[in-house]
């Protein structure tokens, strides 16, 4: 949940156009907003009305409907910032993850469950990849982080339980495919 705000922040201190700083804390604001306190009262909702049974989301019944909350999100992000010139690259962001998304949710009718803590890394390691490379940045240090942290992250997630080895592999290449496939499409 707090990847894109993490991504937000790393956006503007790469992007090589000039942005306000009131535009910026602006952006980070609703990015925040929307990507952390929306999900997290929808949760608390969910679960206040029965629909889901722990804040975890286990089965792929449960997931359901959070996750549909968090495409919505994504897509109404995209749709804004694509259309504001200096954030359009970012607006491809959540348009790539968005797509990530869809996919998860699309595998959950065939009873297929993949990790959605490491699609968002693996999503926001994609990015970072096309964004420096469109724009010469060396982010060989950011992505080595990345890729450990999204390491520290698959690790916890397997000794939790909370997914099997298909699960982590499945987010990861989910993540990763749809930055690509939102940077070829848009």
């Amino acid at each position: 949940m707090v990847i894109p705000t993490i991504g937000t922040f790393l956006f503007l201190l790469l992007t090589p156009d000039i942005i306000s700083k009131q535009r910026q804390y602006l952006l980070i604001s609703i990015i925040f907003f929307a990507t952390y306190v929306v999900p997290l009262l929808s949760l608390f909702v969910l679960k206040t009305l029965g629909l889901i049974n722990s804040f975890q989301v286990h089965s792929i019944k449960e997931r359901k409907l959070p996750l549909f909350v968090m495409l919505v999100i994504f897509y109404v992000l995209g749709r804004l910032l694509i259309n504001i010139p200096l954030f359009k690259e970012l607006g491809v962001l959540f348009y790539g993850t968005n797509i990530a998304l869809v996919i998860i949710y699309l595998f959950f009718f065939l009873k297929i469950k993949a990790s959605l803590h490491i699609m968002s890394m693996a999503s926001f390691l994609g990015f970072f990849l096309i964004f420096s490379s469109i724009h010469s940045i060396n982010i060989l240090p950011i992505a080595a982080i990345i890729v450990l942290l999204t390491g520290i992250l698959a690790s916890s997630r397997l000794y939790l339980k909370a997914h099997t080895h298909r699960e982590i592999y499945l987010g990861f290449f989910i993540g990763i495919i749809s930055q690509y496939l939102a940077f070829l499409l848009l």
